[in-house]
């Protein structure tokens, strides 16, 4: 992974960090101790995820551009399967809030993605290769 990438990668993962420590006092204070269980779950299952992704697209970049990109539409086909698995699996639970579960975990999702073209976009990463031979 290019230095630059890595450097989004970890600037996006502090800022999930944070709105998943602000997701889990409020579901504390709005849904008691299952709530913050629920938002725990949540803010781990969307960290699973993330570092699936990033480091499986990560090695097929060292492979080819053609490599990594079905490597990262495969791994987000296979997590939105898993993840419906989840909640239909536990749509019921009473071990844990599951609304505040999937709350946070689309919060966090939406602060991970918005991080990362936040930062990408901040970047001066020209798009075009420059051609050798001129």
């Amino acid at each position: 992974m290019l230095a630059n990438h890595a450097g989004i990668v970890r600037r996006s993962a502090a800022t999930t960090a944070a709105v998943g420590a602000l997701m889990a006092v409020i579901s504390l204070a709005v849904g008691g101790g299952k709530g913050l269980l629920g938002s725990v779950l949540g803010i781990a299952l969307v960290a699973v995820f993330f570092a699936i992704s990033v480091a499986a697209v990560g090695r097929a970049a060292k492979v080819s551009p053609q490599a990594m990109m079905i490597t990262a539409m495969t791994t987000y086909i296979l997590k939105i399967l898993v993840l419906l698995f989840f909640v239909v699996r536990f749509s019921d639970s009473t071990a844990f809030n599951p609304r505040l579960f999937g709350l946070t975990a689309i919060v966090c999702i939406l602060a991970w993605s918005g991080s990362q073209v936040t930062w990408s976009l901040r970047l001066k990463i020209p798009y075009v290769e420059p051609d050798g031979e001129r």
